[in-house]
């Protein structure tokens, strides 16, 4: 290989590698209104309508203290998401539920989407997350 082809070569992987790295993004999803700050926050960030809001369609998840409720997905695509929250206070890694289903604990979806009757759509908890980063606040609902 010559020396020119050599650096052309390599000149081509660094962009192609670098690449990559100019179209990830990071995203900020900071849980307000927690009624305590015992326990965890369960973060769980969703990609795909298949599956929203099930445990087992998570892209990503992270578990932060309900004291600082602040979680980072660092590298992500730029594109569409959903999250979905709960608010762990008795630190048992389950979202309780009473009688029917009824919640124990505080938790909430993006975009303001509502659960009535059952979890909300993914449509209805979908934002953007753009190249440049995004942050995005959800106010914490509890029954």
């Amino acid at each position: 290989m010559s020396g020119k082809t050599f650096v052309v070569s390599a000149a081509l992987a660094a962009a192609i590698l670098f690449a990559g790295d100019a179209a990830a993004a990071d995203l900020t999803v900071t849980v307000t209104g927690l009624r305590s700050d015992q326990g965890t926050v369960h973060v769980a960030l969703y990609d795909s309508r298949d599956g929203f809001p099930d445990g087992d369609y998570i892209l990503e998840d992270r578990v932060v203290p309900a004291a600082s409720a602040v979680a980072r997905f660092a590298g992500i695509a730029p594109g569409t998401y959903a999250v979905a929250v709960y608010h762990d206070e008795n630190d048992n890694d389950e979202f309780d539920q009473g009688f029917l289903g009824i919640p124990r604990e505080g938790y909430a979806f993006s975009s303001g989407a509502q659960a009535l009757f059952g979890p909300p759509d993914f449509d209805d908890a979908a934002f953007g997350v753009e190249a440049g980063g995004t942050a995005i606040a959800i106010p914490m609902t509890y029954w």
